[in-house]
């Protein structure tokens, strides 16, 4: 009971009892289908700096979120350029098209880090993401395989639900309702707007019907995502059906005791025998928590940078 107790403390008071206050600069760029992104900058003189971290947030979650904020200062009073983009739908304004954001994805990520190639000057470019984020993260690497763009050098994963089922299927613990909750009502209102948009593409009355989260995912998140069948989805979710191929050296960083991210969802054999990936299961930490105490940053953006920094 003590370890499920600060299991949820070193994830919620991190991130609920905190602010980092942080002042962007907000740029939109269209996306191939006819949607668009909202990227969120910190930006370095440029003559000063040509490294650029790109953060990637959590579900349900957007640049200003704490986790997302305290990296994108603390890289940027360390001499870097701070990308925060903001999933589709995820910056304060519905998205266009009938689709909203998944955590595979990865296309919308691989489409900020072409757009920043193209219009900045950057040496590197690192990514680092959050829970969901970081899922992305290891799945843009892991697909983009030998076609990775030179610039992009490191992969950054913390709290990353690899194997996404088994991080569904946590949402069902009963220790753990209070994310099942918060998760089920910010989605279940996203895809009631999007069904407003667009009708008949899911039906609404199930809602009520929902007794796990794969109801949930079964009969909304896959038929938006454009899947009809719960396991192809699952499997098109999780970056570690894909990290394999990363020619470029990744971390992920999931705490033994984070509630939404159990041991199963770690790719600890593959870490194991593949050289450029980095697997660290610390004791404690939550999700997305990793707080350090009397320090206005968290241990998530230590670690980053020292990796990035030193691989």
């Amino acid at each position: 009971m003590l370890n499920s107790f600060r299991a949820h403390y070193q994830t919620i008071v991190p991130n609920v009892f905190r602010s980092v206050p942080v002042t962007y600069r907000r740029e939109r760029i269209d996306t191939p289908d006819g949607d668009f992104l909202d990227l969120d900058w910190l930006d370095q003189a440029a003559e000063t700096s040509r490294k650029l971290v790109i953060l990637s947030h959590g579900l349900e979650g957007d640049s200003s979120r704490v986790y997302v904020a305290s990296a994108a200062r603390y890289f940027y009073r360390h001499g870097w350029h701070a990308l925060a983009w903001n999933c589709r739908s995820c910056s304060g304004e519905m998205n266009l098209t009938p689709k909203l954001y998944s955590h595979g994805q990865s296309e919308d990520l691989e489409l900020v880090v072409n757009h920043a190639i193209h219009t900045g000057d950057f040496d590197q470019i690192v990514l680092v993401g959050y829970s969901m984020g970081g899922n992305l993260t290891l799945k843009y690497l892991g697909t983009m395989g030998r076609n990775r763009p030179e610039q992009v050098t490191h992969g950054v994963a913390f709290s990353a639900p690899v194997f996404i089922e088994h991080s569904a299927d946590s949402l069902d613990q009963t220790g753990n309702w209070i994310y099942r909750r918060k998760f089920f009502r910010a989605l279940a209102q996203k895809i009631g707007a999007k069904e407003a948009q667009f009708p008949g593409r899911v039906d609404m009355s199930k809602l009520k019907d929902v007794r796990v989260w794969r109801d949930f995912d079964r009969w909304f998140s896959a038929p938006i995502g454009g899947f009809d069948d719960l396991n192809a989805y699952y499997a098109y979710l999780s970056s570690g059906n894909f990290v394999e191929g990363t020619t470029a050296p990744v971390l992920i960083v999931n705490a033994k005791n984070d509630p939404i991210v159990p041991d199963a969802c770690n790719p600890t054999q593959l870490a194991r025998r593949h050289e450029l990936i980095t697997l660290e299961t610390p004791a404690e930490g939550g999700h997305v928590g990793f707080a350090l105490r009397g320090k206005d940053h968290n241990a998530m953006d230590e670690r980053a940078l020292e990796f990035v920094s030193s691989h």
